[in-house]
């Protein structure tokens, strides 16, 4: 269903959109919606998205396990999500809701290297036996940087963007970049210019910001690059050639990225309307899906937007782990401009034309228990989460899986995080049962999973 909004997003021509190259996909595996998509993005909430106060709700509970909130009724008859998501609420017919995701991590360091890799830390004996901290090259690589080596990077841009920051955890927790792939497919950090950080979020400050200030004309960036190309010689002459290598890609990268027009206009944040600026929200977490927007409109094929540090619409401490008062860190803090953030994305790209060819993924690494523990919060549970897809060739309108009446456990269509990315590759015209060339070349392939049957 196309709406018609008054006023609340400027109407834009939609941007250059290049061809795409595809590999034909396994026909025993081809379902509908192969290669509908041109790009991704993807909104990943750090800390454990409640699934009770969100896509799976359950009135029906016991008070100690629904909780003190509502739900509310979607334009999806019989189907019903928290009371603090009402635009998303009228927004069911865009979207497809997965609510039997699981898996067996219950640290968040395992579950976000199965979540953005696909595949579990090293498991033996049935049992994960590696806790991953910071990341290494023998990793498998994430989502974005594996999208960007199975379609190509564009010449002067980056093949991938983490927005506004990297989960941050004693350095970069393992599945964040590309891993044995190299740094040619690490994804590139940055943040928008505008947009309130918040007190005590110390991720978005150590961010760097990769937008061009006006002063930088062609002329003084030619002339700093000159400047780094000679610092640069005396750099290599004390370093290994791996250091070399990568310090040479990021310094090329970097004055490509300064050098090039659509970089420039895609961070100019200010060339947006102001309705449109205010519908996604003045804060680092609604400008960075703004900005999101704005870069896939580039070349870059996926882009992936990090919540968690307390950067919506609250003070410190305002994160999806909601071990301690869940409930009011939910209505006050996350769960408003998640909603108005999310809901102003896919307003925004049905109005430029851009929701039938952009896969827009929400997930999170694991969901929260049944039971409200003593500090009236709720604690990690991999058994079973919810995620949402829309766009890309999804069929929206519908709900796949169903958890048991207290979501502790699935009770139909279990799938876990590598169904995840095969349902994106897929989306993406990329075939999964692709291998990669892994540490010591052995042959890794993109994904074990079979695509979720959510397409149109």
């Amino acid at each position: 269903m196309r709406r018609t909004l008054t006023g609340s997003l400027g109407l834009t021509l939609p941007g250059i959109f290049p061809p795409t190259v595809r590999k034909a996909a396994h026909g025993a595996d081809r379902v509908s919606g192969f290669g509908r998509a041109k790009r991704c993005i993807v909104i990943f909430n750090w800390g454990g998205m409640s699934q009770f106060e969100s896509w799976d709700p359950k009135p029906e509970a016991p008070a100690q396990v629904r909780g003190v909130y509502n739900a509310i009724d979607t334009t999806l008859p019989g189907v019903q999500v928290g009371e603090y998501m009402p635009k998303l609420a009228q927004q069911t017919d865009r979207l497809a809701i997965v609510r039997s995701v699981k898996h067996r991590a219950r640290d968040h360091r395992q579950a976000l290297y199965w979540s953005l890799t696909g595949v579990p830390p090293v498991v033996l004996d049935g049992q994960m036996v590696s806790n991953p901290v910071l990341a290494t090259r023998e990793d498998k690589p994430m989502l974005g940087s594996m999208v960007a080596w199975a379609r190509g990077v564009p010449n002067g841009m980056p093949p991938t963007v983490t927005l506004p920051y990297p989960v941050a955890e004693r350095g970069l927790v393992a599945g964040q970049n590309a891993g044995f792939l190299g740094v040619r497919y690490d994804p590139l950090v940055a943040r928008p210019k505008t947009g309130k950080p918040f007190p005590g979020v110390s991720p978005v400050s150590d961010s760097p910001n990769l937008a061009v200030d006006e002063s930088m004309t062609g002329d003084r960036v030619a002339a700093r690059h000159e400047l780094l190309r000679t610092l640069g010689a005396q750099f290599g002459a004390d370093r290994s050639s791996g250091s070399l290598n990568a310090y040479q890609h990021f310094h090329g990268l970097a004055m490509d990225l300064l050098l090039s027009r659509k970089v420039r206009e895609a961070f100019d944040l200010k060339s947006e309307p102001d309705s449109v600026q205010k519908a996604y929200g003045d804060h680092i977490f609604g400008r960075s899906l703004l900005l999101a927007r704005r870069l896939i409109e580039t070349d870059i094929p996926l882009v992936m937007v990090n919540s968690g540090a307390g950067d919506l619409n609250g003070g410190a401490g305002a994160i999806w782990d909601t071990h301690v008062f869940n409930f009011p860190q939910l209505k006050n803090f996350l769960m408003p401009p998640f909603d108005h953030g999310a809901s102003a994305l896919l307003d925004d790209l049905e109005l430029r034309g851009m929701l039938e060819e952009t896969l827009v993924v929400l997930m999170t690494e694991f969901g929260r228990g049944a039971l409200i523990n003593h500090a009236g919060g709720r604690d990690h549970s991999p058994d079973c989460y919810s995620v949402a897809f829309a766009g890309g060739g999804v069929q929206g309108g519908q709900v796949y899986g169903r958890s048991d009446r207290f979501a502790m456990n699935v009770k139909e269509n279990p799938c876990g995080p590598h169904d995840l990315h095969a349902t994106i590759f897929h989306a993406l015209g990329i075939d999964y049962h692709q291998t990669m060339a892994g540490p010591e070349g052995a042959e890794i392939p993109l994904c074990d999973g079979k695509p979720l049957p959510v397409f149109g």
